[in-house]
């Protein structure tokens, strides 16, 4: 696990009208965050977050998982039971249980912008490798890594995956992941960004130089304000939590944020407080301490 330095209490709180203001919504990531490193939920943090509930605070999980990885956290959904997947390209219901989620809001990548993707990055980054997620599908290129816990639904060259007349071409593309062999992480995701542009929004979440490629201006960030907005909820009621560069807009846009102790050196720049980590407890810690600071 990556040592960040020294870390400071979880309960200091920055001085800004959002430090004062009550918390309305928890918007937690999962891996390297609520997730022990073994995926498992801890019994304290299980605790916390129907705690949370209980008193009236909305707790979305935020991740860059898709809707079919979500069986880790569906027996700890509460109330609304939705939560944001694929880095903000849907919203889903899991209520239904593994297999059964229901997709409420979809962001899409639109095919033109996908292609113009990896056109532009086998250019800039020789040796790029594609797959492909859509709603219900995962699909990649032969040469792609074993680097999931299933198997592909098709395998072919990305061009051939994303093409407006392929056999999935009436199913969303919620992003396209992109892997390089040799290249380090964030520098690979700084070659990517410049040489897309606004084609696409472009993150990681990955330790490996793997990266996530979704539909301009989709991010975590940008589908949790949606959300937000439909229940009149504003940012500064919001206490969101996370640990990778994916997670860096959602925790500018919170009015108070935290970085995992075992977070990217980018997310503990963008947050506005720091807690432990992620094997620590992290975030039960922030949320009993919230909790109990209530009126």
């Amino acid at each position: 696990m990556r040592d960040n330095g020294r870390v400071t209490s979880a309960t200091r709180q920055p001085d800004t009208q959002a430090a004062a203001t009550r918390p309305r919504l928890i918007a937690t990531d999962l891996d390297g965050t609520l997730l022990r490193d073994d995926k498992s939920v801890s019994p304290r943090t299980v605790a916390a977050l129907a705690a949370a509930e209980e008193a009236g605070v909305e707790v979305f999980f935020v991740t860059g998982r898709p809707a079919r990885w979500m069986d880790v956290v569906s027996d700890h959904v509460h109330g609304h039971g939705l939560a944001i997947c694929g880095n903000g390209a849907a919203v889903v219901d899991l209520h239904g249980g593994p297999g059964a989620h229901r997709f409420v809001k979809v962001r899409e990548l639109p095919r033109k912008n996908a292609l113009d993707a990896v056109r532009l990055l086998r250019e800039a980054a020789p040796g790029t490798v594609y797959a492909v997620e859509q709603t219900f599908g995962f699909h990649q290129e032969p040469t792609y890594p074993k680097l999931h816990l299933e198997v592909p639904d098709t395998l072919a060259p990305a061009e051939e995956l994303l093409a407006p007349d392929s056999r999935t071409a009436d199913e969303p593309v919620l992003k396209i992941l992109a892997y390089h062999p040799e290249l380090d992480p964030d520098a690979f995701l700084t070659l990517a960004r410049l040489a897309i542009g606004g084609r696409a929004n472009v993150t990681r979440s990955s330790p490996s130089a793997l990266l996530e490629i979704s539909g301009p201006e989709v991010s975590k960030a940008s589908t949790l304000a949606l959300c937000c907005a439909e229940r009149g909820i504003s940012h500064e009621e919001v206490v969101a939590f996370g640990d990778m560069p994916n997670d860096v807009e959602m925790l500018t846009w919170a009015g108070r944020s935290y970085a995992m102790g075992n977070a990217h050196p980018d997310v503990i720049a963008a947050a506005s407080g720091r807690t432990v980590a992620n094997n620590d407890d992290g975030v039960a810690v922030v949320i009993e301490r919230l909790l109990d600071a209530r009126p």
